[in-house]
């Protein structure tokens, strides 16, 4: 792994992470707040939203919790930790791969695609639900590319002889 690839994961990591833990924290707002309506007003459409809107606020909860010890872990021992190697991200993003697909895939099939708030009355709170499978999508596509840059950082790991409990920058860096 040489000193370029370096800078530009040390570079790209801080970016990816950051904003998947953006996105998610206003997913997490969005599925609060929305949970808290249909907790307090009973008003889903049905019981299957909540419980989908649910998935979400824990996916949310997950990405950020779990997400934030990685960028921080990053920062402070980039090259020099078993958390902050590539086996731990490979395994911390192929996990939240699953979760965001999940996610993403079953409030799509809920609202059928995605709902056109203009031509219904049926759904409420349509807005929302558009803005929480919109997110839900973006961050997907986000886990997904940071799961490449790391299985392509792995591969060269491998191919040094670092192997894979090696970190995502070398220690001469």
């Amino acid at each position: 792994m040489g000193a370029g690839s370096d800078s530009t994961v040390r570079r790209a990591h801080p970016i990816l992470f950051g904003s998947i833990i953006l996105f998610s924290i206003i997913e997490m707002c969005i599925a609060a707040w929305l949970l808290s309506r249909y907790n307090t007003r009973h008003n889903y459409p049905f019981p299957s939203v909540r419980i989908r809107v649910r998935y979400i606020l824990f996916c949310s909860v997950w990405t950020i919790v779990v997400g934030t010890i990685f960028l921080v872990l990053f920062w402070v021992t980039a090259a020099g930790s078993i958390f902050t190697s590539v086996a731990a991200h490979f395994i911390f993003l192929f996990i939240t791969f699953v979760f965001w697909i999940a996610a993403a895939a079953a409030i799509t099939e809920t609202l059928g695609g995605g709902l056109s708030c203009s031509h219904q009355n049926f759904w409420a709170y349509c807005g929302q639900l558009n803005a929480i499978e919109g997110f839900a999508w973006m961050i997907w596509i986000l886990v997904f590319f940071t799961l490449i840059m790391v299985i392509i950082r792995g591969v060269a790991a491998a191919r040094s002889g670092g192997g894979y409990g090696g970190g995502l920058v070398s220690n001469t860096a």
